[in-house]
């Protein structure tokens, strides 16, 4: 089955080689690190305690492990993986300093043979999603324990699921442990092949890490404000994370007397949205330590990275992208739990949960794209109103918190009950199936 699923791969990069390597230059993105994403991670230390690999696809998923790494590290050896460039990029700076950090690779059955050769994990955490068949089958050939964490199928994806079920199945059967986020995703992840005494529900580790992370944040957002030339004495909007369509349509809904700062998710999209906001100040212009004390504008572009928690902290409101434009929502909790008011538009797919949560208990407001004028014109001219939604935001969030240490205590099971064995037996038996 290896071989096969090896040769369907094989047909695919071909066809699709063109298109990325391509694209990533137009995009002016850096070379596809093929070495990396064909397993060849460097060499690992021997674990010295039972070691837990955490793969977290992007910025999202790695945010979402800093607590449970912090609660599991005391007692395992800690890896972590990452697909996306960004993702790479955040898991170093949160964890490079403890643990290593490398690149997840494609699912050529060698490409993970050599993975895992040099990572050599007792327990795979794949964060949300993730599930490989080649890679679920090496690990269990391995007697390496794989389990979902943070678990998300969404109603967008899980009809395609479902439909090639006689295809992924087999890969769900192989997990040991599924921690889903809610029940309707539980259910997804049975439809699809999990068995079901393997999962749990125990809520979005989101929620507990949502209010970490504050310490440093008003030094850096004093900084921001004075390298653009924001003057704190007036109202701020900060579009967060926009994608296709929503910078005109914001940059419309927010009066031109008024502050407004948007930062597209993508970086490639930076050029279009400062052609959207034009006049605009752009981050990349301004030289560090130089602050902008000439600013004639009041649109303000934030084409950098890392620096969109400081935006939020400047902000009077902050109307999250991505939930406008059809493309699946955005993260709301984050600058909700920086004690904001937050608007978001009807999509909120990637994010249902919690946005339903934040929804119900009075903590943010949705709108759609014919009405943000008018919500925005609103909340700006009430503070009072401001309040009591970031103050009902918060308090949803404390109220949800506790998913980080069930997290721990179920992978912290599956870890004693895999390792209760001779280690050393476990890679003998994994080279003898190779062989």
């Amino acid at each position: 089955m290896s071989l096969l699923v090896d040769a369907l791969y094989l047909v695919a990069a071909i066809v699709t080689a063109p298109v990325w390597f391509v694209g990533r230059a137009l995009q002016g993105k850096p070379p596809i690190d093929l070495r990396a994403r064909m397993g060849r991670v460097g060499t690992l230390a021997e674990p010295a305690r039972p070691r837990i690999l955490f793969h977290a696809v992007s910025v999202g998923e790695v945010n979402a492990i800093r607590g449970l790494v912090t609660r599991l590290a005391a007692e395992h050896e800690i890896v972590i993986a990452t697909t996306t460039d960004t993702g790479l990029a955040r898991a170093k700076a949160l964890f490079g300093e403890q643990h290593p950090v490398v690149r997840y690779p494609l699912d050529f059955s060698w490409a993970v043979r050599r993975f895992l050769d040099a990572t050599k994990p007792d327990a795979v955490a794949l964060v949300e999603l993730e599930v490989w068949p080649n890679f679920t089958r090496q690990c269990e050939r391995r007697g390496i324990a794989v389990a979902v964490i943070n678990g998300r199928l969404s109603d967008r994806s899980f009809p395609r699921y479902r439909r090639a079920r006689p295809l992924v199945s087999p890969s769900f059967r192989r997990l040991s442990l599924i921690v889903a986020q809610d029940e309707p995703i539980a259910e997804r992840f049975i439809a699809v092949g999990a068995r079901p005494e393997c999962v749990r529900v125990v809520g979005t580790m989101k929620w507990d890490n949502a209010l970490e992370g504050q310490e440093g944040l008003p030094a850096a957002a004093d900084k921001l404000a004075a390298l653009l030339g924001i003057d704190r004495t007036r109202p701020l909007v900060v579009a967060g994370s926009t994608g296709p369509g929503e910078e005109a349509l914001i940059h419309a809904a927010v009066p031109k007397e008024v502050q407004l700062l948007v930062a597209p998710r993508k970086p490639e999209r930076f050029d279009e949205a400062a052609r959207i906001l034009s006049p605009c100040v752009r981050r990349s212009q301004i030289k560090e330590g130089v602050p902008n004390s000439n600013v004639k504008t009041n649109r303000f572009l934030l084409d950098s990275i890392g620096e969109l928690r400081a935006a939020y902290a400047l902000a009077d409101l902050i109307i999250v992208g991505r939930t406008f434009s059809n493309q699946l929502g955005s993260d709301m909790m984050e600058p909700i739990a920086l004690g904001k008011a937050v608007i978001v538009g009807p999509d909120v797919r990637n994010f249902e949960s919690v946005a339903r949560a934040l929804l119900d208990g009075g903590g943010m407001v949705q709108t759609t794209m014919q009405h943000l004028p008018q919500i925005v014109a609103q909340l700006l001219a009430s503070p009072q109103r401001r309040e009591q939604l970031a103050a009902a935001g918060l308090e949803v969030i404390r109220s949800k918190q506790g998913s980080v240490p069930e997290h721990a205590r179920l992978l912290t099971d599956l870890m004693h009950a895999r390792t209760s064995g001779s280690k050393a037996g476990s890679h003998a038996e994994a080279r003898s199936a190779q062989s």
